[in-house]
């Protein structure tokens, strides 16, 4: 395994992690809290660029029950500070409201991947309204499952394929990178269905493909935007996420946990 990585509050930047406690629920701490907007009910995400591309300028930390939010320009917030709304607000240009629990039958606005590819001079103003985790526990604010898989040989195989010749994992979020031979390309498409041991107890069920957004392409913190992220995706790995969908730009896999156990760095992964 070589990457552990968590964001404690949906949509921000997160942390890296040499070890983490994994339940059913994800991740320990991961996506422990969202921004909800106070105008319209629904979760904010950077899938709706046009929105909420600010809230990848923000780091989110867990530090005991506590989220610490560090601004671009290194002020720091913290999730128990009575004005944090008010001021979460003011830099997202949105009015919003911190909370650790999801609305009733929450949802999100997501602009089509395809409209991205389209234009890539300004992002979309139109997006869809879904709902979030599908294959989630309840009271969770993760977008389908609650852990998602990347491999090292994806990320190698989109640099190769993009003009400038990199690519990196935290574009696509993942909350653990998987050790792959790089000459294997997108590893993942073919772990639909399979349980996965990492360390002595955690297992987990792949359960679908993951399908890529507007994300990718944003600015993250220091990382410019790149269009790239995604349209290497849509030439090269446009498949089928999950029997209910059609082929969409692909990259990494959801899963659910069906033992949970906690998981270190360089922890040994098999098939079960």
């Amino acid at each position: 395994m070589g990457r552990l990585l968590r964001y404690p509050v949906k949509s921000m930047l997160g942390e890296e992690l040499p070890a983490v406690e994994v339940s059913e629920r994800g991740l320990s701490r991961d996506r422990r809290f969202a921004l909800t907007d106070r105008d319209t009910g629904k979760v904010a995400s950077a899938k709706h660029p046009r929105l909420w591309h600010r809230l990848l300028t923000l780091t989110a930390r867990a530090e005991g029950r506590a989220v610490r939010i560090t601004t671009p320009d290194g002020k720091e917030l913290w999730s128990t500070d009575p004005g944090v709304d008010d001021a979460l607000s003011e830099i997202v240009g949105r009015r919003v409201t911190l909370t650790d629990i999801p609305p009733h039958q929450a949802t999100l606005d997501r602009a089509d991947p395809e409209d991205v590819l389209r234009d890539d001079s300004e992002p979309p103003v139109s997006a869809r309204e879904g709902q979030l985790g599908g294959g989630s526990p309840r009271g969770t604010f993760f977008d389908y499952a609650p852990v998602h898989l990347l491999t090292t040989s994806t990320v190698a195989r989109i640099a190769a394929l993009t003009p400038a010749g990199t690519a990196e994992a935290e574009r696509y979020r993942p909350n653990i990178v998987v050790r792959t031979p790089h000459g294997s390309g997108f590893a993942e498409n073919d772990w639909t269905g399979r349980d996965l041991r990492i360390g002595a107890d955690l297992t987990l069920r792949v359960i679908a493909r993951t399908p890529r957004c507007a994300i990718p392409t944003l600015a993250h913190g220091a990382l410019p935007a790149d269009t790239a992220a995604l349209r290497v995706l849509a030439d090269h790995n446009r498949v089928t996420p999950l029997d209910s969908m059609g082929p969409q730009p692909c990259a990494g896999v959801y899963a659910q946990v069906l033992r949970p156990g906690l998981i270190r760095l360089g922890d040994p992964i098999s098939w079960t």
